[in-house]
């Protein structure tokens, strides 16, 4: 196996292979729970919940793992915008229930409407209660609507954020492909913390792939609420090799923030003027999933801050948040952070209800950004807990290389094994 590949799928390393692969101590000091009865809720199913619930039935068999989602598949962020670029169709990234309920788990297709704290119940919409001992929140991001003025619901029907895989990544995908030749793809990045930060530069760059194939006289912006983003020379090296003169990115200090939005009319305006476009794809800013806002585990605005050594939330007992809506700086709002998170909070559960303490964190991520066909680029971080905290440590040596082949091979093969390790397919 080549050292890249193995490296993204050993055990512990930027999410894939952790759950087959928990330590042999973790596993022998599990034996004894076939005895343990205890309930564990999670809500959420995406790679957080879902790897989380698969890991407390490795760990524990006398636990009851119950995952709570509406939907009975999940659409992953994660090779999304391959989509756009025509490379994979929706049913491609679309991932069933069936390796969670083949494990063990108690799926409920269903949402929670509310959480009492205090007697440890939730409450699913149409009026079913269940109990818990311990519950999991993975409830990813909701938008913040309004920001821009004039973005809302309805307006994300004409210009797509996309931002949650699914309906909203074929509108965009329909939307570009009726562009007209010669046409302006525009993309607004919204400021402060955001899931899946490379994301609107990956897009950009498949975007550019399918026009410079099929519509070569366009032109792909990117008007940014921030000054920097990750892998900026990287990125910026790779377009002006690939697509000359067709992205343009547009910082903030140089009037690269959309403050409002006319959808009907397609013009995005910044403090300095209007443009028209042909195509808007406007992401706005994130907050955690409601849920966590309304339990009092953010303020409207914030996120969850949790105890790193168990993602125990920092304000409510016994309700453990993990995945985009927790506070883990510096580790990115990404599926390979969140599958790493949720070893450690599964690991933290199954230990906190034997009466012993958790082990300690390894944290690790990847995310990969795919350029053009065969060309990727990666983004590799390490993490340890240093004094109660978070801290960033130095990633491998070949972390982070060129774009290559290989890079996007590697990127291949990782989304194979995080979907298989998260979901049990």
């Amino acid at each position: 196996m080549r050292r890249r590949t193995f490296l993204a799928l050993s055990a512990g390393t930027a999410g894939a292979g952790i759950l087959r692969n928990v330590r042999a101590a973790d596993v022998h000091a599990a034996e004894p729970r076939a005895q343990v009865k205890a309930n564990v809720v999670i809500v959420g199913g995406g790679f957080a919940g879902a790897s989380c619930a698969l890991l407390l039935r490795r760990l524990s068999p006398g636990i009851r793992v119950t995952l709570i989602d509406p939907d009975d598949r999940y659409v992953t962020c994660p090779m999304s915008n391959s989509v756009l670029a025509g490379w994979r169709d929706l049913k491609s990234i679309s991932v069933p229930r069936h390796g969670l309920e083949r494990a063990g788990v108690n799926y409920v297709r269903g949402r929670i409407t509310s959480i009492d704290t205090q007697l440890r119940h939730a409450k699913l919409a149409g009026g079913g209660i269940l109990a818990y001992d311990r519950l999991v929140l993975a409830p990813g991001i909701r938008f913040l609507w309004g920001k821009p003025q004039g973005y809302d619901l309805a307006a994300a029907q004409s210009m797509p954020h996309a931002w949650q895989a699914g309906a909203q990544t074929e509108i965009l995908a329909a939307q570009l492909r009726a562009m007209r030749n010669g046409g302006v793809f525009a993309i607004s990045v919204p400021p402060g913390p955001m899931r899946c930060p490379p994301g609107p530069f990956e897009r950009a760059s498949l975007v550019a792939a399918y026009l410079r194939q099929n519509k070569p006289r366009s032109k792909v912006l990117i008007f940014d609420s921030n000054n920097r983003f990750p892998r900026q020379d990287a990125f910026t090296d790779a377009w002006n090799s690939l697509y000359p003169k067709m992205i343009e990115w547009i910082p903030v200090v140089e009037d690269g923030a959309v403050v409002r939005v006319a959808p009907k009319q397609k013009i995005l305006y910044t403090s300095r003027g209007a443009h028209r476009v042909d195509v808007a794809n406007i992401i706005p800013p994130q907050a955690p999933g409601l849920l966590a806002a309304q339990v009092g585990l953010a303020s409207d605005h914030g996120w969850c801050p949790i105890k790193p050594e168990s993602f125990e939330s920092s304000s409510v007992a016994h309700l453990h948040v993990i995945g985009d809506a927790c506070i883990a700086d510096p580790m990115p709002k990404a599926a390979s952070a969140a599958i790493t998170q949720a070893r450690q909070c599964a690991l933290a559960i199954a230990a906190a209800l034997e009466g012993r303490e958790p082990p300690a964190p390894v944290f690790e991520s990847v995310c990969y950004s795919l350029l053009a066909r065969g060309s990727a680029l990666s983004i590799h971080g390490r993490y340890q807990l240093t004094d109660g905290a978070i801290r960033q440590v130095a990633a491998p040596d070949d972390a982070g290389s060129s774009r290559s082949a290989q890079e996007a091979q590697n990127a291949e093969d990782w989304y194979k094994g995080v979907v298989a390790d998260a979901f049990g397919t």
